[in-house]
């Protein structure tokens, strides 16, 4: 089945995610992205805690990514991907020719970043950045639940 979500979202796990996009999608597995997360053992016991016995969830770095990918396509579980934050989502996609979609679920007020949406708050550079991954084929749209209307990056950076 493969890739059914690549949500940029810097919560990376939580509700919203598990139960809001998980159900609708019928998700069997969560591949979550980031350096960080994936060198602390007790950083990826934390988000295990939310995550519910019948899914699985994977942890990778950046290097290991395009291997985890490129065996997520060949897959028959239903996978979403979760990376916390625009520069590793550029590299994944970078990477890996697998990623054609991405779902903007949530990015929260940091330095030099300002309110594109009720939920999006991106600097200058990170919407150059989208508007790049956009050119080379990617679609780019923001929606925090499943049961919203997805909005073009067009309409918000």
């Amino acid at each position: 089945m493969s890739l059914t979500l690549v949500r940029l979202d810097d919560r990376l796990i939580h509700g919203q995610v598990v139960v809001g996009w998980g159900n609708a999608l019928e998700a069997d597995r969560i591949l979550l992205i980031d350096d960080k997360v994936a060198s602390l053992p007790w950083e990826r016991d934390l988000y295990r805690l939310g995550v519910p016995s019948n899914m699985q969830v994977d942890f990778v770095s950046l290097d290991e990514a395009p291997a985890a990918l490129a065996e997520t396509v060949k897959s028959n579980k239903r996978v979403i991907v979760v990376v916390a934050d625009v520069d590793t989502l550029v590299r994944v996609c970078k990477s890996s020719d697998v990623v054609r979609r991405v779902n903007i679920g949530g990015l929260h007020e940091g330095e030099g970043r300002r309110r594109r949406l009720r939920y999006v708050f991106l600097s200058d550079a990170e919407s150059e950045s989208l508007k790049m991954l956009e050119s080379h084929g990617i679609e780019v749209t923001a929606r925090d639940v499943p049961s919203a209307k997805a909005i073009p990056l067009s309409e918000f950076v």
